[in-house]
């Protein structure tokens, strides 16, 4: 099923879903391999696509993988969140309350996925970690866009990278860890309902600045 949906509907209502995530849905490979043709037309570094791209359905494995997560998350969530003295602060309750259901919930996803990129860009200086990132987040975000326009959804987590995660969960799939960098770990799900709006955001004029900060 394909939404008809603008390329600017698409963008504006491609959400971090989590608690809308339907785990009782199958996710048919098909699917998964036609958004991925999406993604993989995406622009990537001296047009290397250095990237490779573990979907895992096996409930073992996904349970391996929230358990490595939740090692990092739990304390993350429960730390106190910065006020900012505008929109962001109403939203970060209601967003730290559906982090937490994601992290109790994970492995009910029907499909995990963990992007990697060839290469580890382990203590690089900030260009060369923006040139390598750069061959593999445009990907991901039209992944994304590609779940978001067929009715399914997903949340880019990054909690399973943090200390020794990223290389329990490199044991836990046979990623070759010394070769492949991971991007992140994504549910993906069929959505409850596909009427995702546009988010609470300050306005672009907040954010733009015209020859000089």
């Amino acid at each position: 099923m394909t939404l008809n949906l603008t390329a600017d509907e698409v963008l504006t209502t491609t959400r971090s879903v989590r608690k809308r995530l339907d785990f009782d849905k199958p996710v048919p490979r098909e699917v998964l391999l036609e958004c991925l043709d999406l993604a993989l037309q995406a622009p990537t570094g001296s047009n290397a696509q250095g990237w490779q791209w573990v979907f895992v359905e096996d409930p073992a494995k996904k349970k391996a993988l929230a358990d490595i997560y939740r090692t990092n998350a739990n304390p993350y969530l429960d730390l106190p969140k910065p006020e900012r003295g505008d929109i962001r602060d109403e939203q970060i309750v209601r967003v730290t309350d559906s982090a937490k259901y994601l992290n109790e919930n994970f492995e009910k996803a029907p499909v995990l996925l963990i992007p990697c990129l060839e290469g580890r860009p382990d203590g690089a200086p900030a260009g060369m970690s923006a040139s390598y990132w750069g061959s593999l987040l445009p990907a991901v975000w039209s992944f994304m866009l590609a779940l978001r326009s067929r009715g399914l959804g997903s949340a880019w987590t990054t909690l399973l990278l943090l200390g020794d995660g990223e290389k329990q969960a490199a044991e836990v799939l046979g990623i070759p860890f010394d070769q492949y960098a991971q991007g992140g770990l994504f549910p993906i799900a069929y959505t409850k309902g596909t009427d995702f709006k546009k988010a609470g955001r300050l306005p672009a004029e907040n954010f733009a600045h015209w020859d000089t900060w």
